[in-house]
């Protein structure tokens, strides 16, 4: 009797164990840390550029899936969405925010002083107000700058240079970006040095673009120059194809608008400016601070030229462009 006592005990004991060995092994599970992604466009939008930003993160040794989360809010180009967006993914209590797209960084900085920042931009961020300095950031935030809004006057001259003959061209600005003004009056200012009158138009809806180009054949405009944004930048296709249809050599600053079909691109590599991104929230979740992380800038740049686009517009390239550029698209 005792014996069978003794077996029922030890069988009792046994179950228990073996019960709590899954909580065991629960509990020393790492905690998988999440990244907040703060996004301004649409889901599916520019998945080379989500690659990008994937691939740098797997550069500093995390996988999504794997190692760490990624929860994702996209603001549908709708930048007043922002600031609840990334009030949400506050309360989630991730442990970094990805700011994706010029105003998702003022957004993200108003919600937290505490959560990590990382921000991708396309302007000053110590004009606006995002970081004290860039060597030297100080607060939550840091990121990575692309060359955009500086290259603004730029365009303009590169634009001039294909089209001497125009005197009259436009600039399409997004009203609600953070450097809206500045971009308006650098150009402004370039223009007057070249000689030109230049009429600043404002989309920020589909409706908006419409409008616009129907003003610009009343305006009688020679050219075009697209303003850094992320609204213009996921539609490269659209304003392409808006700008062939109603005959307006254009200039933007992406890549993806002169394989569209644009006629010239002129600014900084997205995509790797995407990558580097991914390795600072990387470099953050391993546990460096913001305040520590000087704000780094993207300075490689490159004009692209579609010939064929030119050839359709009746445009005969400058042989001194033509053999600037880093890309000829015939």
């Amino acid at each position: 009797m005792a014996s069978y006592i003794g077996r029922r005990n030890f069988l009792a004991t046994l179950g228990g164990a073996a019960a709590a060995w899954p909580l065991a092994a629960r509990a020393q599970q790492p905690v998988v840390p999440v990244v907040g992604f703060l996004n301004t466009k649409v889901p599916g939008a520019d998945p080379h550029l989500l690659a990008a930003f994937r691939r740098g993160l797997k550069e500093t040794g995390f996988i999504e899936g794997q190692n760490v989360a990624i929860e994702y809010r996209w603001a549908y180009n709708q930048y007043d969405r922002l600031p609840a967006l990334a009030a949400d993914l506050v309360g989630r209590q991730v442990t970094v925010i990805a700011a994706i797209g010029s105003p998702s960084a003022p957004a993200a900085k108003a919600t937290t002083t505490t959560i990590p920042i990382v921000f991708i931009i396309g302007f000053d961020p110590v004009e606006v107000g995002l970081v004290t300095s860039l060597n030297q950031p100080g607060g939550n935030l840091t990121g990575v700058t692309v060359l955009g809004v500086e290259l603004g006057s730029k365009r303009l001259e590169l634009l001039h240079e294909m089209i001497p003959a125009a005197n009259i061209v436009a600039a399409l600005v997004h009203p609600n970006t953070p450097a809206a003004e500045t971009q308006s009056t650098d150009l402004q200012t370039a223009a007057r040095s070249l000689g030109l009158k230049v009429h600043v138009l404002h989309a920020s809806t589909e409706r908006d673009l419409d409008t616009v180009f129907a003003t610009l054949v009343q305006l009688r405009a020679g050219g075009l120059v697209v303003g850094n944004d992320p609204f213009f930048t996921t539609r490269s296709e659209q304003l392409a194809a808006l700008a062939l249809r109603h005959a307006v050599p254009a200039i933007f600053q992406y890549r993806e608008f002169a394989v569209a079909g644009g006629l010239m691109s002129y600014g900084g590599n997205l995509t790797d400016s995407y990558r580097l991104t991914g390795v600072y929230t990387g470099r953050v979740l391993k546990g460096e601070k913001p305040a520590d992380l000087p704000v780094m800038q993207s300075t490689k740049v490159e004009l692209i030229i579609n010939l064929k686009t030119a050839k359709t517009l009746g445009i005969t390239v400058p042989l001194p462009l033509s053999g600037r550029a880093d890309e000829l698209i015939e």
